[in-house]
């Protein structure tokens, strides 16, 4: 989605940015089986207040723990931009993930206070973050952008 500019010049919306800039922090995963990136943003989106992707933890290997499905070992990229967000509770959040939240990340997200709106883009075949999030008044979003997901490759 686009808006027009007086002069007629097309502008990406703020939540077309900062949801590819959630795509771009995915590109930075060193999980090998999903790339998850998350931008937490103020409300009037004028500061990106953390951002995240998922991997394992800092001074640690860059890859997985373990080749076994759903035991990787990697931090959640909403985990990992949680733990950054010095944001006061109180202050009014946006949060933008490439997928749409686990259960677990969603009650971190509740947590961290101040979440009005999580937008993501993918969804998943279980949808206990979705409960958690509309239980806790918080508003869920499944917003697309048209980015490429995955890797960038280098030439």
């Amino acid at each position: 989605m686009h808006i027009k500019t007086s002069i007629g010049m097309d502008r990406p919306t703020f939540q077309e940015i900062y949801m590819k800039l959630a795509w771009l922090m995915a590109a930075r995963s060193t999980c090998r089986r999903l790339n998850v990136g998350c931008v937490i943003t103020s409300a009037d989106f004028r500061q990106v207040l953390a951002v995240g992707y998922n991997g394992n933890a800092a001074g640690l290997p860059n890859t997985c723990d373990s080749e076994e499905p759903g035991n990787c070992g990697c931090i959640h990229g909403e985990d990992n931009a949680v733990i950054k967000c010095a944001s006061p509770p109180y202050e009014p959040k946006v949060v933008f993930c490439t997928h749409q939240p686990c259960k677990a990340c969603a009650k971190r997200l509740v947590n961290l206070g101040g979440v009005k709106i999580v937008h993501f883009d993918e969804p998943y075949r279980l949808t206990e973050g979705l409960d958690v999030l509309a239980k806790a008044g918080i508003d869920t979003i499944r917003f697309q952008v048209n980015v490429e997901k995955g890797r960038a490759k280098s030439e």
